[in-house]
């Protein structure tokens, strides 16, 4: 009887050498997730019409600043394994610039010294599905996929009000999703997440021209730390780039031959929030 209460006391130590028992995943779990920052653009080229002027953004219109960034999520979980998301991210960069040099957009041409306004507006929603192949609740390892709708809008006008162009596109784009959590500590983890494609064919990026190509790349990585049972803070790097180049027939002017070549390519540094409903068993 000794010797049993001698291996029970050892067991009962390692088991609390060990810490606390896994929780067991809910069966159903809201998440609400947030981001503030700040917005680079690294590179951004457009040229509208076969014809038209390649407008690097940085260097003619303006984009040479930092710019607000906002990110909202909402997360349903489903025991643990499966979750969908819904991401809204608004992005509109309005500038005001002299132009250095005549450029050419959807045969329009803007000659040097215009004052020009000009507004790039590429906000999208985003929902996607994850399993996750590892189901614990501190580590994840999940991969699926998500459906993007863009919403684009390119307008330049010159100050005056005299000359102006507009383009607009609404599609959607298919993209393969994989998210990626580790624990460090007990409150410290670190994780990645990246969507992305590359589309060669009309078919899958959302066009009727064969000849359209486009592709996105929207990928992170973060360092986060619990605050409480139910909050979670993190600092997130996020790459987020990608565009378009093809013709289409509705570009939302009757004067231009539907060409655009639209790349951009952005880096965010941002502060996170994550709200964790209470769970329903």
């Amino acid at each position: 009887m000794h010797r049993f209460q001698v291996m029970a006391g050892a067991a009962a130590w390692l088991l609390g050498m060990a810490g606390p028992a896994r929780a067991e995943e809910p069966r159903v779990e809201l998440r609400a997730v947030g981001e503030l920052g700040f917005l680079d653009v690294l590179a951004h080229s457009l040229r509208e019409g076969s014809d038209g002027t390649i407008f690097r953004f940085p260097e003619d219109g303006g984009q040479d600043n930092l710019y607000t960034f906002v990110r909202l999520s909402a997360e349903l979980s489903l025991r643990g394994r499966h979750t969908v998301v819904f991401l809204v991210q608004p992005l509109d960069i309005q500038t005001q610039v002299v132009l250095r040099r005549d450029v050419t957009l959807d045969g329009l041409t803007f000659p040097e010294n215009t004052p020009l306004d000009v507004r790039y507006a590429f906000p999208f929603y985003r929902a996607s599905y994850l399993y996750d192949l590892l189901g614990g609740p501190e580590r994840e390892l999940s991969v699926g996929a998500s459906l993007q709708l863009r919403n684009a809008t390119f307008v330049f006008t010159s100050a005056d009000g005299t000359l102006r162009r507009a383009n607009r596109d609404v599609g959607p784009v298919p993209l393969l999703k994989v998210r990626v959590r580790w624990p460090l500590s007990r409150n410290w983890w670190v994780g990645l997440e990246a969507d992305g494609s590359y589309a060669p064919t009309a078919l899958i990026n959302g066009d009727d021209d064969s000849a359209t190509t486009g592709a996105l790349l929207d990928a992170s990585l973060r360092g986060g730390v619990r605050i409480t049972d139910t909050v979670e803070a993190f600092l997130n790097l996020r790459y987020l780039g990608g565009g378009a180049r093809g013709t289409s027939d509705d570009n939302g002017e009757e004067f231009s031959d539907g060409f655009t070549s639209n790349w951009l390519s952005t880096a965010t540094v941002s502060l996170g929030l994550q709200y964790r409903l209470p769970a329903l068993d």
